[in-house]
């Protein structure tokens, strides 16, 4: 049967302009569609401006240890329609980029709402067209619990794109977007409430990590509550809100910012016209080779619910142009060791296994943990402190996990990713010699494993 593409991509982000990108590279007639962002939740209302406003909040600690090092300056003052105009310009340049990569390589892009007819059909503003293959890849949206008063509340999305910067914010969630933006909100200048109905924040996280941004974001003044959760939100006659929490405190705040997880984003997609299953959470079911029961349908990213991270899409996408159109070159994805950061201020990097989840896969674990004042922070008053980690295999030395709360923390940690994708033991830590005087050389430096 003669089809009009030999791959249809649903969703224009990181995963799925890989896949269209290099699929039509291999030769494949390419369409994707795209309804919202060129590049997706990454580029418009995630990673990229999330981290423009990371810098912008840090810009506050750099003045005020400034004067350590000689620097005297005036009153700093913040303004915040300069940072979101500045970020928009940047979003936008991204936009073009994206742009440019996929007609640059020959992909046909449809700018529209897609949903799929059959097995074999898309339609686009109306327009059908016909693929071998169809690759759902349109991501995922923030939730807001069900609560009387939830249209008060935003979520990341609106949260790039307020007009004014907060004065008193509520920021409620556990995660990493709760948690970065509650810095970003403090170190901006806004009294800060972080709400969160568990113990502590950033669950699987490793223990010590855990504990250690606690403090460090409790001496930096940021308000931590947790086992506290929002009953009901209203708005007040001078338009500021008053939230009700499910113990009868109430809280003021000029904005409730929810950061409580998300869903698929599977709205009006046409999967009641296939036989595409969902598993329990709600996320479209792939095998190891991201297809669903429907074979001619295929799925990655955000909306497959695994590792929810843009470079584990990006590395999605990839495998299944290759496996698709260059199988020559495919080769199955390793969701091992996969680093991540967390962009709260001080900064979290981590890769491989925590201790607790070395204990719990059965592994004889030993420590090796150092906590220290970074060098840049010895000519000033500011009380923080870093946190390295190692969790090493005591029967094969293996280095299993890699953990840091501090500057640049996501820096130092991509690169000793790749000696723990290697198999890396502690002896070969031990024999590297580190960069001095820095703080990453910590890790090679670490030698008396910690009493437990």
């Amino acid at each position: 049967m003669s089809y009009d593409f030999d791959l249809f991509v649903i969703g224009a982000g990181s995963g799925g302009v890989r896949a269209a990108r290099f699929a039509a590279g291999y030769g494949a007639r390419v369409a994707v569609a795209e309804s919202r962002y060129l590049g997706g939740t990454c580029v418009n209302v995630g990673c990229v401006p999330k981290k423009l406003l990371v810098y912008g909040a840090h810009f506050a600690d750099d003045f005020e240890q400034a004067s350590g090092f000689g620097w005297s300056l005036g009153e700093a003052n913040f303004d915040w329609t300069t940072l979101i105009a500045n970020k928009n310009r940047e979003i936008e340049r991204l936009n073009g980029i994206y742009r440019n990569l996929l007609t640059s390589s020959g992909v046909s892009l449809f700018e529209g709402h897609a949903r799929i007819v059959d097995a074999h059909t898309v339609e686009v503003n109306g327009q059908r067209h016909s693929a071998e293959r169809i690759l759902i890849a349109t991501g995922g949206w923030p939730q807001i619990p069900d609560i009387p008063g939830r249209e008060h509340a935003i979520s990341s999305n609106e949260a790039f794109f307020l007009k004014q910067l907060p004065k008193r914010v509520l920021v409620v969630g556990g995660g990493y977007i709760a948690v970065e933006f509650a810095s970003i909100f403090h170190g901006l200048g806004a009294q800060t409430s972080l709400l969160y109905r568990g113990d502590l924040f950033l669950r699987g996280f490793d223990g010590a990590v855990r504990e250690h941004l606690r403090e460090e974001l409790s001496k930096k003044g940021l308000d931590l509550q947790f086992n506290a959760d929002i009953a009901s939100i209203e708005r007040k006659a001078d338009g500021s809100l008053a939230a009700t929490l499910k113990d009868g405190r109430v809280l003021e705040a000029d904005c409730v910012f929810y950061a409580t997880g998300r869903r698929p984003m599977l709205d009006n997609l046409g999967l009641e016209n296939v036989e595409v299953k969902l598993d329990k959470r709600g996320y479209i079911e792939v095998d190891d080779l991201f297809q669903t029961s429907t074979p001619s349908i295929l799925a990655l990213g955000d909306v497959i619910g695994r590792v929810q991270l843009t470079p584990v899409a990006l590395a999605e996408g990839m495998a299944v142009a290759r496996r698709l159109f260059k199988p020559e070159e495919y080769r199955p994805l390793d969701y091992s060791m996969i680093p991540t950061a967390v962009f709260s201020l001080p900064n979290i990097g981590t890769v491989g296994l925590s201790e607790e989840q070395a204990i719990e896969a059965g592994h004889k674990v030993k420590i090796f943990e150092s906590r220290f004042r970074p060098m840049k922070l010895t000519l000033t008053e500011n009380p923080e402190r870093t946190l390295m980690k190692l969790v090493v295999d005591a029967d094969s030395d293996r280095v299993l996990g890699c953990h840091m709360v501090g500057p640049e923390a996501g820096e130092i940690v991509q690169g000793l990713a790749i000696a723990l994708k290697a198999g890396a033991t502690k002896q070969i830590f031990d024999e590297t010699i580190g960069v001095h005087p820095s703080a990453a050389e910590e890790f090679v430096t670490l030698r008396t494993p910690v009493s437990r």
